[in-house]
């Protein structure tokens, strides 16, 4: 132990403690409280807290000597208890601190209190609440006192020894709160046995139960001396010590002191009659008072650390050391003898019982004392140490990983390899005398406690030790560990070849922990080293699973397809951190490794290009398939096209090839029907590239498909022809010819590029005749190209053919006549034959002309209307009131004066200028009216009107012929370009009134400034000025 400084310390507290009131023969303490006891019957009481001090004389109105049994003062300092003897016999007082006398407890006259018991959870300074007080003749007595009352409050009997009455030495009471009420545990000591106690409700209660049944108590095999707290027993033949803790239990178990345990004091005392007179207990320590000395006693080691030693006066020498107490609150211990007191004072008591721990091997308890890092990593080099001594290598690794400063990194790490070299060389040994029959023994305790699975474990442990700041540590020891997992891996496949198929075998728990060691560690590996040691190892699976984790993602998929796993490929694929390039690199692989998978994954994936998959589709293609077997790449195309809305021309042209090489043409044809573009305001209505279409079509001898393309690109005449004579078979030159040719629209016609054997298809043909509908002349050429082919292939008899051929011209709703097809029939066919349908056709030319007389009438009759109209329009006049004034500016239109100017291109009607007036009364000046519409109608508007005035003012100096203002026919027949330009001007102005017409509904939404007014508007801002110079002007009210 530390014998630099002591843990207990003694210093003289008051030398003459007792003033003169006889002698110390008891002590109490408790918060900084002592309270002494004299031979002469006075308790003196010292508050150190305070500072105050005064006695108290308890042999009032007693005869004879009276001395003080025993003092007893509660936890908080505030209540005591004394027993006075005398000749007269036993009293018992309490006193309280605000008290100045003593109040006796006349219930106990007669009898010793040897012990006390408070409530400690429930006592105030105000109230003592439960208190139990033991006596020598072996009873228990409840008090309970309340300061203000100044008396006390009850005192009750509770229990008495009936089987061995003894004396009561040594009182403890703990309660407890539990859901069915107060739980009070309380422990009493006689000179034989410890007896136990425990009920819930008062105190009488639980003592009462015990009337009915047995006393729990446990027997002690010596007598009990004077004690404090704890209890001191002596027999014979030993001396002992007996500790114990109360452990509170709801259950209601009356064994509730535990770790009891005897103490043998015999080897503390130095000669057979000295035993303990007292004892006081701390944290870690016993402080026993024997004979005249104060011996401190580890609890944990039981070894005498300290004797202390005390100034003790030549008076006090005979009789040395009386006792010792504690106060517990305060955490302070005193010692006395008949006149002094001395304070024994504990420094750091703890500090070394992380040694005590060690040297007994609890390491728990020595870690838990450690004070600083270093004391730490002794505790662990000791563990470590022996755990490596009895070659239980695994736990000494664990230990070794947890020590910081006493030990090197290099150095932990060389013993593990020494031994493991030592072991290898065993392993050699036994090999090599072919003890074959202790192989598997040797083997398995090398695989139990192999020194490299240790270094491993301790490696490990490190890598949770370090912080994130040893990146160069981390990485160098992560990849050592790694190398050492292999190791393992590839020793155990040595043991057991079978290891890798056995699912519950240690190989796969290895596993198990070296790939999660990988994901744990995957950021401070280095990727190329940890990549090329998986590798040299053989480990495939490892190295996938590596690479995962560093989003390799390349390597992982190439194993996969490599060991045919296309569904774990593209499970790999289909992560969001994966880039979508490793899609279009793996996609030829893939599909044909599994094409269902790999075309389900390209449907769940909306962010492909499938324009980029179009080569992997194509070598998909090339294979030959089943013929009921689905086309996965038409299914993904149909997909892009229909619910992707793709347009790319790529994807449109290869899913067009498909359609185009399967037997049934019936796709083939609904996909050129669809319209992808339709409804939208431009673009093409389809993407694929036709003039391509046209090619493959004619390539795979699909003619309906042929038909609609030319019908698409507006070829209508080809598309007819190619319908009426079809096509089964053409020569492979032909063919070769046409794939490398880039034909324009002229070219496509298919009698220019090979020869055609015929298949006739004329309902096609009309079909395709009947989709012109704007160009009727282009139709009816159609309509001819059908029927003469209608009318050229029938082989029946010739009125047969005659009659097809007039049920044929009814198809036409009209379009063709027999006129039209009869140059289509032989020159030798009799005109009998249509007699029926060139009546019907001269009938209808002769309706036809009948109409055309009806409407040559109704012409004439329009035209007489027309000239009766203009007479009469020449005849209209208007009222104009003397008193008119001008729309725009309100003067007399029939004033004259010489402030109006003429207005151009006008004839004057004597004085007055030129006016206009509209049917519904309002009148204009000429020239008002013209200005007034030019600055209200549009600027084209107003340059037009400008412009035929300035036309009219230059013809004015041409002779005019002169009017009234009536026109007749033969006016309108003989005008002058000025009359034309000034009807034009009419018209342009006065088309209708200004007033009354659009003009002045437009007018509504223009506002009410103009540009030309802005000025005026701007006029009216008000502008912000400097006030800072300006003086207030203050005006009276």
């Amino acid at each position: 132990m530390d014998q630099v400084r002591q843990v207990f310390t003694v210093d003289l507290l008051e030398r003459y403690a007792a003033k003169g009131r006889g002698v110390i023969t008891c002590m109490a303490a408790g918060n900084d409280v002592i309270v002494l006891g004299t031979s002469k019957g006075w308790i003196i009481r010292h508050d150190f807290g305070v500072g105050d001090s005064y006695d108290i004389d308890l042999s009032m109105g007693r005869t004879g000597e009276q001395s003080i049994h025993r003092v007893f003062v509660d936890p908080g300092g505030s209540h005591c208890i004394a027993t006075v003897i005398g000749s007269g016999g036993a009293d018992t007082y309490y006193t309280h601190a605000k008290w100045s006398k003593p109040r006796l407890l006349s219930k106990l006259k007669g009898l010793v209190v040897n012990t006390v018991a408070w409530n400690r959870q429930q006592i105030t300074e105000a109230s003592t609440k439960e208190v139990i007080l033991g006596t020598d003749n072996g009873q228990l007595h409840e008090i309970s006192v309340d300061e203000k009352d100044k008396r006390e409050k009850y005192m009750k009997f509770l229990f008495e020894l009936a089987e061995l009455p003894e004396a009561f030495m040594g009182l403890q009471m703990e309660t407890a709160s539990t859901s069915n009420g107060t739980r009070y545990y309380v422990m009493a000591v006689t000179p034989t046995r410890m007896y136990s106690f425990t009920g819930i409700g008062s105190l009488d209660t639980v003592f009462a139960s015990y009337l009915e049944r047995a006393v729990h108590f446990m027997e002690l095999p010596g007598e009990i001396p004077n004690s404090a707290n704890y209890t001191s027993l002596s027999s014979k033949e030993e001396l002992y010590i007996l500790p114990g803790f109360l452990e509170h239990s709801s259950d209601g178990d009356e064994n509730f002191v535990e770790n009891k345990a005897l103490l043998n004091y015999a080897k503390l005392c130095e000669g057979p009659e000295a035993k303990p007179s007292s004892l006081a207990v701390s944290e870690f320590h016993f402080l026993v008072l024997i004979g005249n000395k104060v011996k401190v006693l580890n609890r944990i080691s039981e070894q005498i650390i300290e004797e202390l030693q005390f100034d003790l006066t030549s008076e006090s020498a005979s009789r040395g050391i009386i006792g010792l107490c504690s106060d517990a609150s305060a955490g302070l211990f005193y010692a006395y003898d008949q006149s002094s007191i001395f304070q024994v004072s504990v420094n750091d008591e703890g500090r070394d019982m992380w040694k005590v721990y060690l040297d007994m091997k609890e390491y728990a308890a020595a870690l838990s004392n450690c004070r600083d890092p270093l004391q730490r990593d002794q505790v662990y080099l000791v563990q470590a140490e022996a755990a490596f001594s009895t070659k239980d290598f695994l736990r000494a690794a664990s230990f070794f990983a947890k020590i910081n400063y006493i030990l090197s990194f290099e150095e932990i790490t060389l013993k593990f390899i020494n031994a493991n070299e030592q072991g290898d060389t065993y392993i050699h040994n036994v090999l090599t005398n072919e003890i074959q029959d202790y192989i598997p023994i040797v083997l398995h305790a090398q695989h139990e406690r192999y020194p490299a699975d240790a270094l491993r474990t301790f490696l490990l442990r490190k890598l949770d030790n370090l912080t994130k700041d040893d990146k160069c540590q981390i990485t160098m020891i992560s990849t050592w560990a790694t190398e050492l997992y292999l190791d393992k891996i590839n020793r155990l496949l040595l043991e057991d070849d079978t290891a890798s198929e056995n699912r519950n075998s240690e190989y796969q728990s290895i596993i198990k922990e070296f790939r999660a060691f990988l994901s744990d560690c995957k950021d401070v590996l280095d990727e190329a080293t940890t990549m090329r040691l998986l590798e040299s190892y053989g480990r495939v699976d490892e190295l996938v699973y590596f690479a995962g984790l560093k989003e390799q993602f390349e390597i992982v998929v190439h194993h996969y397809i490599q060991q045919g796993e296309a569904k774990k490929a593209l499970e790999v694929l289909q992560k969001p951190s994966v880039p979508v390039d490793l899609q279009y690199k793996f996609a030829p692989d893939l599909i044909m490794l599994d094409a269902y998978e790999t075309v389900e994954s390209w449907m769940a994936n909306k962010n492909l290009n499938p324009r980029k998959l179009i080569p992997a589709m194509m070598r998909y293609s090339s294979e030959p398939h089943a013929k009921n077997e689905t086309h996965e790449v038409i299914k993904y195309l149909e997909f892009c096209v229909h619910r992707l809305l793709n347009e790319d021309p790529g994807v449109h042209n290869l899913l067009l090839c498909l359609y185009a090489k399967q037997e049934d043409d019936s796709a083939l044809l609904r996909f050129l029907q669809c319209k992808f573009g339709k409804g939208r305001t431009s673009g093409p209505e389809f993407f694929y590239d036709p003039k391509y279409a046209l090619r493959l079509c004619l390539k795979e001898k699909r003619m309906r498909a042929c038909v609609h393309i030319y019908s698409m690109m507006s070829m209508h005449e080809e598309a007819v022809a190619l319908a009426l004579q079809g096509r089964e078979s053409y020569s492979f030159s032909r063919e070769s010819s046409l794939e490398n040719t880039n034909f324009s629209s002229n070219d496509l016609h298919f009698s220019s590029l090979f020869g055609i054997i015929l298949a006739v298809d004329p309902e096609l043909a009309m079909a395709e005749a009947d989709k012109v509908e704007d160009d009727e002349e282009l139709r009816k050429k159609l309509w001819l190209m059908v029927a003469k082919h209608v009318i050229e292939q029938e082989k029946g008899a010739k009125r047969e053919n005659i009659r097809k051929a007039i049920a044929f011209l009814k198809e036409t709703d009209g379009l063709l006549k027999i006129e039209d097809i009869l140059p289509f029939f032989p020159d030798f066919a009799l005109i009998d034959d249509f007699k029926e349908a060139i009546c019907s056709s001269l009938e209808d030319y002769n309706k036809q002309i009948e109409l055309l007389k009806q409407e040559m009438n109704d012409a004439t009759h329009g035209a007489d209307n027309i000239r009766n109209d203009i007479s009469a329009l020449a005849q209209r006049y208007a009222v104009v009131d003397r008193d008119e004034e001008c729309g725009v500016c309100h003067r007399k239109i029939l004033a004259a004066s010489a402030d109006y100017r003429m207005a151009r291109g006008y004839t004057s009607v004597g004085p007055m200028a030129p006016f206009y007036v509209f049917p519904c009364g309002h009148a204009f000046h000429a020239q008002c009216l013209i200005t007034h519409v030019t600055q209200c109608t549009t600027r084209a508007q107003a340059e037009y009107i400008l412009d035929l005035q300035k036309q009219l003012t230059l013809l004015d100096g041409n002779p005019r012929r002169e009017s009234n203002g009536g026109l007749t026919e033969e006016s309108i027949t003989s005008m002058t370009p000025a009359d034309k330009i000034r009807s034009q001007l009419d018209d342009a102005i006065a088309g209708e009134c200004p007033f009354c017409g659009d003009l002045m509904i437009r007018e509504i939404s223009l506002p009410f400034i103009s540009q030309e007014e802005a000025y005026q508007d701007s006029s009216w801002e008000i502008k912000p000025q400097n006030l800072g110079n300006q003086r207030g002007l203050s005006l009276a009210i």
